[in-house]
This record gives structure tokens, sequence and C-alpha cells, in this order.
């Protein structure tokens, strides 16, 4: 590559490459929102959970939905934009709503490990002034021990057996919540991650990503995803990426 008839192009590919970056531009848009707005979005597979009985999926059409329904009720509970949404789940569906509906509310979505210490989220929690956190059974009951140090954490939402604990359960409010949703309109230059430093060289630090750090992230997934020879049927619209992260149980 970069190679013609024996001449080396690199410097002027070097030179002449540049990023092309919207004004406007949302997460939640690139990687949901204009799939669920084609005809075929209920039979296209945005998740599979593999390892699951019966290996479940998730189409775009029902993750938008669900992530439309969880904007609004994050938005009733007093989220606006650029505030910080703790995420303290493993690798489940609910996951990725979360995700979507705090990415198109214009608000932060802060990623925590469910595998943190009391210790961990209380330092992130207070130093982020996360508004809302989304748990599971995996984390909430670490959540709760140090809520009381963190006066910014106005809610928890519970999913799955963590409702019982929580002060909004998500299950029990999802049938009263409306589907439909007006996505904020993102800056690229806008906040949409907020990760924290491991804390080894000293207190942990926030790094804020903008919308835009996915443009620039998108090579390596599309050279993982498409160009490997792994799509089934050798139709890339059928292409899977496998995430091994953060499971919720040992792997077998």
């Amino acid at each position: 590559m970069g190679r013609s008839q024996g001449r080396d192009n690199w410097p002027a590919m070097h030179r002449g490459f540049g990023w092309s970056v919207p004004e406007h531009f949302n997460i939640a848009q690139a990687c949901c929102g204009r799939w669920a707005r084609r005809p075929d979005a209920a039979r296209r597979i945005a998740i599979r959970a593999h390892g699951a009985a019966g290996a479940p999926t998730l189409d775009f059409a029902a993750l938008q939905r669900e992530a439309n329904a969880m904007s609004n009720l994050l938005r009733a509970l007093g989220v606006r934009r650029g505030d910080r949404v703790a995420i303290v789940m493993p690798q489940r569906f609910e996951t990725a709503v979360a995700y979507m509906a705090v990415f198109q509310l214009g608000a932060v979505a802060m990623p925590l490990s469910m595998l943190f210490g009391p210790e961990a989220l209380e330092y992130r929690l207070q130093d982020s002034e996360a508004v809302v956190a989304v748990c599971d059974e995996s984390s909430i009951a670490n959540v709760l021990q140090v809520r009381g140090a963190c006066p910014q954490l106005r809610t928890i939402v519970g999913v799955g057996d963590a409702a019982a604990s929580a002060d909004v359960g998500w299950e029990a409010r999802r049938a009263a919540l409306s589907e439909e949703f007006s996505p904020v309109e993102t800056l690229a230059e806008e906040g949409a991650v907020l990760i924290y430093t491991s804390g080894t060289t000293g207190p942990p630090k926030g790094a804020l990503i903008p919308h835009r750090a996915l443009i620039g992230n998108l090579s390596g997934f599309v050279c993982s995803q498409n160009w490997f020879g792994f799509t089934p049927g050798g139709d890339e619209s059928e292409a899977v990426f496998w995430s091994p992260a953060d499971w919720a149980g040992p792997v077998a």
C-alpha cells in the first residue's frame, strides 16, 4: 500500500490525510439511530448474546425503542445535556440500551466496572458528580454502600434483580414510558464518554471523550469486523463483532 510503480507515495498520503468530522455528530445516531430508520431495521441484528440459552438477539428497531424509553426515563429523572450518568453493569442488552439512551439525550456516559469495590466507585462518582447510576445485581450493593458520600447522585436505576434495592426499577417503569424520543443534536466536540485512569500513579484522572472520537475508532472496528473473512455467508450486512470484556460470569 502507498506504492505505485516503485514510487513511495507515503509522504503525499500523509500530507493529504484528514478526518472528515461534521459539525454535529452523535454516537447513538451513528451506531443505532441511522440503522433503526431503515425499512429492514427489525430484521437487522444489533446484538447477539452468545453463550446464553438460545443466543437471544436484539434488533436495531428494538434497541432504538428501548433506548428511547430509557432516554425518556432519564429526562424525567432530571438528567440534562452534559450531566454524567454512571453505567455500572456487565455486558447485557440493557447496557447497550443505557449507552444509546445517554448519548442521544446529550448527557455523558461514565462506564464503571462491576468489579470496582466501594472505594473505587466512591471516588469516581464523587469526582464526576454523576447524577444517576444505572446498576444491575452485580454492582448495586457497592453503589448503595457509597451513596451517602456522593451528594450529587440523586437516583439509582436498578436493572434486573437490582430493581428491588434501587430508587427506580427499569422493568417496572418500562411499560409506561414512551418509545418516541427526539434526539439532542450534539456537536461533534461535545463530551460523550467520561472514563477514568486506573489510578496506579496517583488518584484516578477523568478523560472526557467527545462524540467525534468514534470516527477515529471506526477504522479499527471495520478492519476487524469486515476485512478478515469471518463474515457469515460472505454477506457483510450480517457481520458481527465479538466483545469478551466484562462478562457477567465465567466463560466455559
